[in-house]
């Protein structure tokens, strides 16, 4: 089972999502509050199942509406992605990967745990 870790971070709290192997497999931008990260958490648990997967790696690639999760190549030449909700503002972002097939695996996982995650706070 997955968990969803609130964290304090300067400027408010974000949140990373934690699965079967006790790695961060999507973090959150800062939030100003505690409720708002909560809210952020929702949103992920909201949308991480029917958000669709668009391939920003392929040329012309066909743009698709929000919920989704958007795959591109970062500065390094990794593969990312993140997770948008439906009003298209960005609710988490992956770790990089090396190859797509792991890239497209994360999307899954997070697609597997994201509902049933339970809120846990930082000690």
């Amino acid at each position: 089972m997955g968990k969803f870790l609130i964290k304090k971070a300067v400027g408010g709290f974000k949140f990373g999502l934690i699965v079967a192997n006790d790695e961060i497999i999507l973090n959150s931008e800062i939030y100003s509050s505690e409720t708002a990260c909560r809210a952020g958490i929702d949103s992920v648990k909201k949308n991480a199942l029917i958000a669709k997967v668009e391939d920003q790696t392929v040329e012309g690639h066909k743009v698709l509406s929000n919920p989704k999760y958007e795959v591109f190549k970062d500065k390094k030449d990794m593969f990312r992605f993140h997770l948008k909700a439906r009003n298209g503002e960005i609710i988490g972002a992956s770790e990089s990967y090396a190859k797509m097939e792991n890239c497209l695996m994360g999307i899954e996982i997070i697609r597997k745990y994201a509902l049933d995650a339970r809120i846990v706070e930082e000690t």
